[in-house]
């Protein structure tokens, strides 16, 4: 039974272990390896007039897209001058083509390009960029007909500066007058806010009833998710992602778009299309009520785009406005959680989420009392330690008493080595003897998993730890320790961990039993230093409440070192 006892313990660590791989594939938007689900039926509803392919297709212009055939069309009024507006707040900077109105950069001011350790790099953060090596922009239009779209030359009127004192900056492109139809888009950012309100107003200058459909859209360049275990341990997800109430949030690969394997809801009244990547995001919204098509395509080689359409009926002589919402920042779940339902998905937990939420939730309170995330990390595992106190110390109480009996155990298995029956007749008559459970100490670990795995993607998904110092060399939380001190750390509590637990008799699960921490641990110096840091403080939580039932039930500590024979 001791052997089964381990045996339990080591399937359980593995089967943890799969599972959390199985979530990282999924966090990558790849299928899982190995507990794969099946891709849900979508209903659609006939499509539009308007398609997703009917949106114009960007080209090597600078403002983005060409219609099909590579020409602008033409205009009824003479093209405004072509130029770029850059807007500030106080934290954007936006650069807008007035070809359009399209946003083709976006600066973060309160994020830093880099990680503070990275002298190379400088400066805010870059989200939305147009060069020659990156594509990544936001454009809006009318499709359904010879209408302005963010191919047209448009006038800016407005602002360029949040001054002090403004709580608002209102930035008007107006379009000419094309094929009957005039678009003004407004832009206005807040202070404080990295959710940009669009206004769409839609004029009708013909004799006739028009009904353009107004697109909404993202349009970057593909980035492999995941990479190397070296280049990225975190394997975090990049790529198009949509979100409606009925199917929820639902990630998109860029291979998949290649392969045409597209598994999202099409045709919605609530929701919003997103580009989503590591702490960051970019993303459309229409209110609620407002019946659009999402759809997803390739643009060329390189490019790809997530949209929303919606219709747009306008009587002769009359004006109707759309509204919607451009949020460009960082994955702050309560900022997520203000600008739209269901937006603070992109911050992706899987299927931890409803154990993920509560943990950050006390993270954030936990932090506005101390003001490192550092000592935050180390103070919340302090709490979840002393939350599973009494569970966890049932199981090192029948570790415990195991250890105790363990003697017994292996002279008698020595004796009855050649009589396997009677070993185990001889075995259970011990535990009744001395009342040991063998199978006492695994119910705690089944349990405590899911929690620690679901604070494992807290951290991980964390855009909080994002150049966060803790101490001395540590100055971002985010990145792998530069001296490898808290990986070396981790090790050896480990292997302390490891050693304090009795050796098993039987040679090959001795050797599994160093192995498998050991390797565990070797993953763990490329893994961010927040990482590091909540599982050494766990490791050091652990030996300590193991030490102390050991020595209270009076089975002083012994370090089994291995004998691999």
């Amino acid at each position: 039974m001791n052997d089964i006892r381990r045996t339990i313990l080591w399937v359980v660590f593995g089967f943890s272990m799969v599972m959390l791989w199985d979530q990282w594939q999924i966090h990558n938007g790849h299928p899982a390896t190995f507990f794969p689900q099946a891709g849900k039926a979508v209903a659609t509803a006939p499509a539009p007039v308007g398609t997703a392919s009917s949106v114009p297709q960007p080209a090597a212009a600078p403002s983005g897209a060409l219609p099909p055939g590579g020409t602008p069309p033409a205009t009824t009024a003479p093209a405004a001058p072509r130029e770029r507006v850059t807007v500030s707040t106080d934290v954007l900077r936006l650069t807008f083509d007035s070809q359009g109105a399209s946003v083709v950069h976006a600066e973060l001011l309160k994020h830093s390009a880099g990680s503070v350790t990275d002298k190379k790099t400088s400066g805010a953060f870059v989200l939305l960029e147009e060069t020659p090596a990156s594509k990544y922009v936001a454009q809006t239009g009318l499709v359904g007909g010879d209408f302005p779209n963010h191919t047209t030359e448009m006038t800016f009127t407005g602002e360029r500066v949040l001054r002090d004192g403004q709580s608002d900056l209102v930035l008007r492109f107006e379009s000419p007058d094309k094929g009957g139809v005039k678009l003004v888009t407004t832009y206005t950012l807040r202070r404080g806010s990295y959710a940009v309100a669009v206004r769409h107003e839609v004029t009708n200058t013909g004799a006739a009833q028009v009904s353009p459909q107004l697109y909404t859209q993202l349009v970057r360049g593909a980035t492999t998710s995941g990479g190397s275990f070296i280049t990225n341990p975190t394997g975090t997800f990049t790529g198009p992602a949509v979100y409606t109430p009925e199917q929820k949030y639902q990630k998109i690969e860029f291979s998949n778009i290649d392969k045409n394997k597209l598994d999202f809801q099409k045709q919605a009244t609530a929701g919003w299309v997103a580009m989503v990547q590591h702490y960051f995001t970019g993303a459309w919204i229409l209110p609620d009520g407002v019946t659009r098509e999402n759809f997803v395509r390739k643009v060329d080689g390189t490019l790809y785009s997530i949209g929303m359409l919606t219709s747009v009926d306008v009587a002769p002589g009359a004006t109707k406005a759309v509204q919607s919402t451009l949020f460009l920042g960082p994955q702050e779940e309560k900022v997520l959680e203000s600008v739209s339902p269901g937006l603070d998905l992109v911050k992706d937990y899987g299927i931890f989420t409803i154990l993920a939420k509560p943990l950050y939730w006390l993270m954030d309170k936990l932090h506005g009392y101390i003001g490192n995330w550092g000592w935050t990390i180390m103070a919340l595992v302090l709490l979840i330690k002393i939350a599973f106190y009494w569970l966890q110390a049932k199981g090192y109480q029948s570790m415990a008493k195991m250890k105790a009996v363990n003697p017994r155990v292996m002279a008698m298995r020595e004796r009855f080595k050649d009589n396997p029956q009677q070993m185990q007749q001889e075995m259970m008559k011990i535990y009744r003897e001395e009342k040991v459970n063998p199978l006492g100490g695994c119910l705690p670990i089944v349990v405590q998993i899911p929690v620690f795995i679901a604070l494992y993607w807290v951290l991980l998904s964390s855009v909080e730890m994002r150049n966060a110092p803790w101490i001395g060399w540590i100055r971002d939380l985010s990145t792998p320790d530069p001296y490898f001190i808290l990986p070396t750390v981790m090790t050896l509590t480990t292997v302390l961990q490891t050693a304090l637990n009795p050796q098993p008799p039987d040679p090959m699960q001795a050797k599994m039993m160093w192995i498998m921490p050991l390797v565990f641990s070797v993953m763990f110096f490329f893994f961010p230093a927040g990482l590091v840091l909540y599982w050494i403080t766990n490791n050091v939580l652990s030996i300590s409440q193991q030490w102390l039932i050991n020595t209270r039930m009076g089975v002083p500590p012994q370090f089994n070192l291995p004998k691999f024979r």
